[in-house]
């Protein structure tokens, strides 16, 4: 009875703490696109699992509030994962390469920002969403001349998040970038 008793438990745990570890996980997507890291003329590739988020956690500097902030963000997370590729000339790459990572979310991920603009800078945001909170995030940034993935893994706080603009590869998403961008086009 002892035996059954200590099985039926580990079951019990093992059924509890699997579907958290699998959700966690499920939010990570296939980035890989090789096909374009040939054509491109630049390639960033960065790939940080939890263990070198904490170990560069390390070296943010608690003297400065970004960095501070930065490391809140990155304390909770399991991956920040970025594919960004450069091209020389427009159409050297097919846009259509956004719809194969999108392929890929399940129903618990939810658009939540969409920016296009006259000159084919396109910008979409996805939240991986479990109940009210947010396990992951996708970034998905095509312009004519570059396309950029982003993929984090793990619980985000859409507050804090922005302390990582501009770090681990992730790029300006914030208002003032595309207010630039907006101003931009107006002249073109």
């Amino acid at each position: 009875m002892k035996r059954f008793l200590m099985n039926f438990i580990l079951t019990l745990v093992a059924a509890v703490a699997l579907p958290s570890a699998a959700s966690a996980q499920g939010t990570r997507l296939n980035l890989d696109f090789p096909d374009l890291a040939a054509k491109a003329s630049e390639t960033t590739d960065v790939t940080l699992d939890g263990a070198m988020l904490r170990l560069a956690g390390k070296f943010l500097s608690n003297n400065d509030a970004d960095e501070r902030a930065a490391r809140e963000v990155i304390n909770g997370l399991t991956g920040i994962y970025v594919r960004s590729y450069e091209f020389d000339h427009e159409g050297e790459y097919d846009k259509s390469q956004a719809e194969r990572i999108r392929q890929q979310l399940g129903p618990s991920w939810k658009k939540i920002v969409k920016v296009a603009s006259r000159t084919k800078e396109d910008v979409d945001i996805w939240a991986d969403t479990r109940g009210d909170a947010i396990a992951g995030l996708l970034i998905i940034s095509a312009e004519p001349k570059e396309f950029t993935v982003v993929n984090i893994v793990g619980p985000v706080d859409l507050e804090k998040l922005a302390g990582l603009e501009g770090q681990f590869g992730i790029p300006h998403i914030s208002g003032e970038t595309h207010s630039k961008h907006r101003k931009d086009d107006r002249h073109e």
